[in-house]
């Protein structure tokens, strides 16, 4: 049966952390929109699930440090919405390479961000479970995202303002054309249906490959299935912030990757090798890392995090969907808008990529040119 009831002017289809932004944005300014989300509310088969995410300021470029400033406003906005805070600014420390860490330090402060650079004694005298090396970069205005609460915010926002959001109904094909875009979508009960609007705007994490193929000549989008763990604070009375390792040349490419990591409330202290991961059909995962990732990020915490009991790692499981570049993708393709390889880095810009694909989808501006689909080829 063909649905056109309500006179939609977006689909947005996958809801996650963006496609629920973007749905936030649109129904704020008066657009009528209907969101469809393959699973449940807060499912762990995806990239947006979990109780936090770092709130990372240690960026170089200037595009993720302007999108960075957009979206701290913007979740200071949500929050004022809500009954409980979405932002945890508990301070975020980053060492590494101090290149990398002195490089950062400049950027930030250019921007008046709350920065400063702390020897490894004083870095260790403030937070005891951690070890330290080189220059110590803290961020004093950086901390977490409370992950699943903004999800929760996010979506509440968007209904108050009119959205729909569809649950537990999978978008088997898309249709663009001159006179906008026709979806498929199949219910929990199996049934099918057909859905039309002017715009559609595609925020489908892992599968948004396969639901592109042939419409979209996508950059190369890479999902692989990563694990961190939370790990066990020997001391309880220890104080933790954020925390990035920013290594080069020998020493990351023995690790495999960079480190991240946050305090969990009721969880322990999450620790992550960024982009280690094996790659999955996102229908088909293991939902365990292999046991040389699981010893490396073990030995990991046992020579950085005298803290932590490192034997004590409780693992989760997610996707990442990655440009090569590890740049976002975000354009629009005739009525199509595209959302996508935002993991292991994107959820703390959500706020603000949900106004640019709001003002992609409506025709008020194109994304940023160095998330365009012709910068990724041109770096391919």
């Amino acid at each position: 049966m063909l649905d056109t009831a309500g006179h939609v002017d977006h689909l947005i289809i996958g809801g996650g952390a963006m496609g629920l932004a973007a749905a936030w944005q649109l129904a704020r300014r008066g657009e009528r929109v209907h969101l469809i989300e393959q699973f449940g509310p807060h499912h762990t088969l995806g990239a947006s699930h979990g109780s936090t995410r770092n709130l990372n300021d240690a960026y170089r470029e200037e595009f993720f440090l302007d999108l960075f400033d957009e979206a701290f406003g913007l979740w200071r906005s949500l929050e004022a919405e809500t009954t409980a805070p979405l932002l945890g600014l508990h301070g975020l420390v980053t060492q590494g390479d101090p290149e990398i860490i002195e490089a950062t330090y400049d950027a930030l402060r250019a921007r008046t961000h709350d920065v400063a650079l702390l020897d490894p004694a004083e870095a260790e005298a403030r937070w005891a479970g951690m070890r330290f090396r080189g220059p110590v970069l803290l961020s004093a205005d950086a901390g977490i995202v409370y992950a699943a609460r903004a999800l929760d915010a996010l979506a509440a926002a968007a209904q108050r303002d009119g959205a729909r959001i569809e649950r537990e109904s999978r978008v088997l094909s898309i249709s663009p054309s001159a006179r906008g875009v026709t979806v498929e979508v199949q219910a929990a009960d199996g049934s099918r249906r057909t859905l039309t609007a002017p715009s559609a705007i595609v925020a489908a994490g892992a599968w948004s490959r396969p639901l592109l193929e042939g419409i979209i000549d996508l950059p190369r989008l890479r999902v692989t299935e990563e694990h961190p763990a939370h790990y066990a604070p020997r001391d309880p009375s220890h104080i933790w912030p954020s925390f990035n390792h920013l290594f080069a040349g020998e020493e990351l490419a023995a690790l495999g990757g960079n480190v991240y990591g946050m305090p969990s409330p009721g969880e322990g202290i999450k620790v992550g090798l960024h982009l280690v991961g094996h790659e999955v059909d996102p229908d088909a995962r293991t939902l365990r890392a292999s046991d040389e990732v699981r010893e490396r990020r073990r030995a990991h915490v046992a020579e950085w995090f005298p803290g932590l009991d490192p034997d004590s790692g409780d693992e989760i499981s997610c996707t990442y969907t990655s440009t090569e570049s590890e740049r976002f993708v975000l354009d629009r393709v005739g009525p199509l808008t595209i959302a996508a390889g935002f993991s292991g880095q994107g959820f703390k810009f959500t706020p603000a990529i949900g106004r640019v694909l709001a003002d992609a989808a409506t025709g008020a501006s194109l994304p940023p040119a160095e998330f365009r689909i012709a910068s990724h080829a041109q770096t391919a």
